[in-house]
């Protein structure tokens, strides 16, 4: 629908009348007022010229569809409403405090011409709350049919919370994170897609479709999709925070990724791989510089599916764990992946197994083409199976619905899931207690109506 390169478009600015009214009014009675009391002129002047800028907004007109562009640093709080489509010009940082409110059904474009990234900095917020009849987008802006991976930047959200290495500084050049505030919040993602994400800013670095980066557990995530993004489709480095039905297809390379010290919650999460190209379903480090670093990544995950792509030259790892990360891994279902369903990789991550501080149970992996359980190399001696059999997990059928349909997929159970009895969540107030193993319930398919399976 929308190419902002090619497409014939002229340029106007637009005076928002209703949103900067009162305070029009206000300078208006603050000049008189001053005249009065015999103000500088230059000083006037000065607060009339930043007034006017601020009451003024650049839109483009194209086939008359009002495209409002943002661009630089965005440092006051901004709302971004339903009545324009908003077209994010280079790399957009909202940052100083700033709180970037996004209304239900607002679609928001990444120009490719310029890398269109949306990065919200440490001490900012994002408030975007979409609805399931009113989704919030963020896509390229190619045209309808003509969108593939790469084509923007994506999401990045920088928090304060804690990280094993330490203050450290975002892929791309997408500013600081890390600190000491476990319960940082970065805002409200609620019913949001981000789609066609994860542009190559540089070689070898590519950007995720949202990066959660430091993010602390006052940010609330739930009912997200990441779409066809280059890179990872959602990775956290380190922090504290929690997801809730979230969900990831068709990324390039891993579904979910963590390092750097996660030790968040999540629930309902489902990953449909394409296989033209994707590696791993889950891709869990603590950190390769330092196996043992503190905060060690130790995710508490209920209730997932994992589903690979068996017609695919590629689609690795359903759930590949290494470099000394532990964490409790319950209720999935991990199927259709061409290597192995779960990989516990290197020495540092056997000790977590072994000292019972990595849990992976009540769960079915089922068909994954070089064997359920194992190592894709073959060469660190560790027993998946073993490990897998001793905490009730099982390689049975789990029925699901229609996992491998790319264009109308179903993660519902079937009857086979009842083999395994799930385990109970903690209830601590952000798990549900379910009666169902995977990520999607036999009678509610949270999946449908607000997510894309659009490939172009």
């Amino acid at each position: 629908m929308l190419n902002i390169g090619s497409a014939s478009a002229s340029t106007k600015t637009k005076i928002l009348y209703q949103k900067w009214l009162f305070q029009l009014i206000a300078v208006f009675a603050v000049g008189l007022t001053v005249a009065f009391v015999g103000c500088d002129t230059d000083d006037a002047e000065e607060t009339e010229e930043t007034e006017e800028a601020l009451a003024e907004e650049t839109v483009i007109d194209i086939d008359g569809q009002q495209i409002v562009v943002l661009e630089g640093r965005l440092n006051a709080d901004k709302t971004l409403t339903a009545a324009y489509d908003y077209l994010l010009r280079g790399a957009v940082f909202v940052e100083g405090g700033a709180t970037l409110t996004i209304e239900p059904g607002v679609k928001i474009y990444g120009e490719q011409a310029t890398n269109g990234t949306l990065i919200i900095t440490q001490g900012s917020k994002i408030m975007a709350e979409g609805t399931e009849s009113a989704p919030i987008v963020m896509s390229s802006d190619a045209f309808e049919g003509s969108r593939a991976r790469g084509q923007w930047g994506g999401l990045i959200i920088n928090g304060s919370a804690p990280t094993n290495q330490g203050v450290t500084f975002g892929e791309g050049d997408t500013g600081a994170f890390g600190g000491n505030n476990p319960t940082d919040s970065s805002g409200v993602l609620r019913y949001v897609r981000v789609e066609y994400a994860g542009i190559e800013f540089s070689p070898d670095n590519e950007l995720n479709g949202i990066a959660f980066q430091g993010v602390g557990s006052g940010t609330v995530v739930s009912h997200v999709q990441v779409h066809m993004n280059q890179d990872d489709g959602v990775e956290m480095f380190g922090g504290t925070v929690n997801l809730k039905y979230v969900m990831v297809t068709g990324a390039r390379d891993d579904s979910f990724d963590w390092t750097d010290g996660w030790t968040g919650k999540a629930q309902f999460l489902v990953v449909q791989q394409y296989g033209d190209d994707a590696d791993n379903g889950f891709e869990v480090d603590n950190s390769s510089k330092d196996n043992e670093a503190q905060p060690r990544s130790a995710a508490t995950i209920y209730n997932a599916t994992l589903v690979g792509d068996p017609a695919g030259p590629e689609s690795d790892n359903g759930m590949l764990i290494r470099e000394g990360a532990a964490g409790m891994f319950a209720n999935f279902i991990v199927t259709g992946f061409n290597k192995v369903g779960l990989d516990i990789n290197n020495e540092a991550t056997h000790a977590q197994a072994g000292s019972g501080k990595l849990v992976v149970k009540n769960s079915i992996f089922f068909e994954n083409r070089k064997g359920n359980f194992g190592d894709e190399k073959d060469d660190d001696g560790f027993d998946e199976a073993g490990f897998a059999a001793s905490n009730g997990n099982k390689e049975v059928d789990p029925g699901l619905a229609a996992p491998f349909n790319k264009s109308a997929p179903n993660f519902t159970p079937g009857t086979g899931a009842n083999a395994v009895t799930p385990a109970n969540p903690p209830n601590d107030g952000f798990f549900e207690q379910v009666n169902f193993i995977g990520g999607v319930s036999p009678t509610n398919n949270w999946t449908t109506g607000w997510t894309t399976s659009e490939q172009k």
